[in-house]
């Protein structure tokens, strides 16, 4: 029988699965990606785990299963997340901004330069290439990225004049620079930076002599 004295034990039975569920539905797929990314930036690959991520989001490691199969697919997401943001659609910021080739040139140089922006993406850029050190998965997303921002940067250089073989070498040492600046920001001050910034952007419009 089902007394009155009974009905608030039922209740109160209920609550943590009403709270587990609602603990579900408030995360979504990208919020364990973003904490996996700065697992990732904070500690390493090896510690992007389930259980230390359910643990960080006061969820348990079934909550998890409800947007991923595995760890390894969670790991693919992080990669396209962050493919996506830092190269996709960083692209199509830059193509879409100005028409004019050389003030592309200059965007795309000042990026190691943003502020906090710059330092944040310099980090997770600097972890997922530590990971692609000794994952195939990361390697290649890390492939993918630098060839499709040299390929922009090509274009760039096409557009301004310079002959397609000669776009591609410009294209490559000025990424190379970007990695360089982005990665080694202890390097000089920041008066120091700004220069090598404006001998940089100089030097890459300046035309070969034959």
């Amino acid at each position: 029988m089902n007394t009155p004295a009974a009905r608030p034990a039922a209740r109160k039975a209920r609550r943590p699965a009403a709270t587990a569920d609602a603990a579900r539905a408030s995360l979504t797929p990208e919020t364990w990606v973003e904490a996996a990314t700065t697992v990732l930036v904070d500690q390493g690959i090896d510690h992007v785990r389930v259980d230390v991520l359910a643990g960080q989001l006061g969820v348990t490691r079934g909550s998890f299963y409800w947007h991923f199969r595995d760890r390894e697919d969670l790991l693919r997401r992080v990669l396209q997340a962050w493919s996506e943001r830092s190269t996709a659609q960083l692209t199509k910021r830059l193509e879409t901004a100005r028409d004019d080739p050389r003030e592309q040139l200059r965007d795309v140089i000042s990026l190691p330069f943003r502020g906090r922006a710059a330092v944040r993406a310099a980090r997770i850029e600097l972890a997922i290439r530590a990971w692609a050190r000794r994952d195939a998965m990361a390697r290649q997303a890390v492939d993918e990225s630098d060839a499709s921002r040299i390929g922009y940067h090509g274009d760039i250089f096409r557009a301004l004049g310079f002959a397609p073989d000669e776009a591609a070498m410009r294209a490559f040492l000025l990424y190379s620079y970007e990695v360089a600046e982005s990665l080694l920001q202890g390097q000089g001050t920041p008066a120091q930076r700004q220069a090598r910034r404006a001998y940089v952007e100089r030097l890459m419009l300046q035309p070969l002599l034959p």
